[in-house]
């Protein structure tokens, strides 16, 4: 089992603006770097201020100047919005620029917001998914492709630019079957996340993506598992409903975005509040948000019951300050896991 740190790169108060966002997420990385972090992943967001990041290729490639062994994940690249024959070739540049570090994260999208503004069907995600994942198939694991389909047409085509060891490791946020088959040859690892509601949802979410594994004609039981949680290691207890705040931020306008219309004053969304939205205290009693001891107890319960091969840590959620988020990612490596340890183990060898 290993861990990763999850760059949303939201925006919403950072005194450096956007430039104040990319610094802080390249700080966040190289720190997770030198914590023992297996993999930084980047998130794939377009025109609002949810995420600044509209390209987590460029920004892997731009992290890869800052770090040496930690691997760089796109989290998630959401195919339908591209052309395949074109990402193709920048996973195989960023695989070469980063010698070898490249993991590919990719998924359908879900904000109709976002799939209108690039020409793209919504509806028909699924479908554009397959096509274009077999031409990724092709060209990044044996470097030539052709195709014929319903939403795209390539001839024979060789590529000079592909990873040095063929398919990157693989995952995927979306739970149908099909893309779960499909994947399936690559040994890819579902993602699974709660958002706000966290640790009470994670195990009818896993339940749900395990049915959709097996309607897809694999193995429930063998079915590798990646968790992601948002974490925030603090004693103070006001310091934990600010940070229960910042949560609650996010996940309104992770349901806001679902809408085709927005709210928008400028690039920021102004997210209403949730439906029957819970009290501040119940976002902070979700998430791993407390003491080392707390959040370490939190931990192992989801390591002994939910079985992740890969934990995904959120640290940096709804544009927390730098320092307070660093902290926290430096205490969870030197407070929690030994706790966590103490408990199940050397996580390297579960």
């Amino acid at each position: 089992m290993h861990f990763g740190i999850f760059n949303l790169m939201g925006y919403r108060d950072n005194p450096g603006g956007v430039p104040g966002v990319i610094s802080d997420t390249c700080e966040m990385v190289t720190t997770a770097e030198q914590a023992g972090f297996e993999i930084a992943w980047f998130a794939e967001h377009h025109f609002t201020n949810y995420s600044v990041c509209m390209s987590p290729l460029m920004m892997a490639a731009h992290a890869a100047g800052r770090t040496s062994r930690i691997k760089l994940g796109t989290g998630v690249i959401v195919l339908p919005l591209y052309h395949p024959m074109r990402v193709a070739q920048e996973i195989g540049l960023l695989d070469a620029m980063s010698n070898g570090r490249a993991v590919l994260g990719v998924g359908t999208g879900y904000q109709a917001y976002e799939f209108e503004r690039y020409g793209a069907d919504v509806t028909h995600k699924v479908d554009i998914f397959l096509e274009y994942w077999k031409i990724l198939e092709g060209a990044l694991s044996e470097g030539h492709v052709a195709f014929s389909g319903k939403y795209i047409q390539e001839p024979e085509t060789v590529f000079c630019v592909r990873p040095a060891k063929g398919m990157p490791p693989v995952y995927c946020t979306s739970p149908h079957p099909v893309i779960l088959k499909a994947l399936s040859k690559w040994n890819s690892t579902p993602f699974i996340t709660a958002g706000w509601r966290g640790s009470p949802a994670l195990p009818g979410i896993l339940e749900y993506v395990r049915n959709a594994w097996v309607a897809g004609g694999l193995d429930g039981a063998t079915m590798p598992v990646a968790l992601q949680q948002y974490v925030h290691v603090t004693d103070s207890a006001t310091e934990a409903l600010e940070a229960a705040e910042r949560a609650r931020y996010v996940g309104r306008m992770v349901h806001g975005l679902r809408a085709p219309d927005l709210h928008l004053e400028g690039a920021f969304f102004k997210a209403p509040p949730l439906p029957d939205e819970p009290p501040l205290e119940t976002f902070r009693d979700n998430l791993l948000i407390g003491s080392p001891e707390y959040v370490a107890e939190r931990l192992v319960n989801e390591i002994r019951t939910l079985k992740p091969s890969h934990y995904n840590c959120f640290f940096q959620f709804g544009d927390m300050p730098l320092a307070r988020a660093k902290r926290s990612l430096e205490r969870f490596s030197t407070e929690v896991l030994p706790l966590v340890e103490r408990e199940v183990g050397p996580l390297s060898e579960l």
